[in-house]
């Protein structure tokens, strides 16, 4: 039984481009978490709270870092190694 694969076959994503992923994945979560905020009571609107910097204008921020670190991650095409 012989595989038929090409001799010039690579990987798609090597260690480095999931590592990218991964990172990227942890810079949205924290966006995420920025944007939920802290403990609020939910019966009481406090318009500083709802409405803060933080949750307005950093979290999206953040969130959108992340997402264009995981487009770069997929991207990114591995380095060719010398023969």
């Amino acid at each position: 039984m012989s595989e038929n694969k090409p001799k010039n076959s690579s990987v798609l994503f090597t260690k480095e481009n999931y590592v990218l992923m991964l990172v990227g994945g942890v810079i949205v979560a924290l966006g995420m978490l920025l944007m939920s905020g802290g403990k609020n009571d939910p019966n009481e609107f406090d318009y500083k709270v709802v409405y803060s910097t933080t949750r307005i204008t950093i979290a999206p921020i953040v969130i959108v870092l992340g997402l264009l670190v995981e487009i770069y991650a997929i991207f990114k095409k591995p380095k060719q190694q010398q023969a």
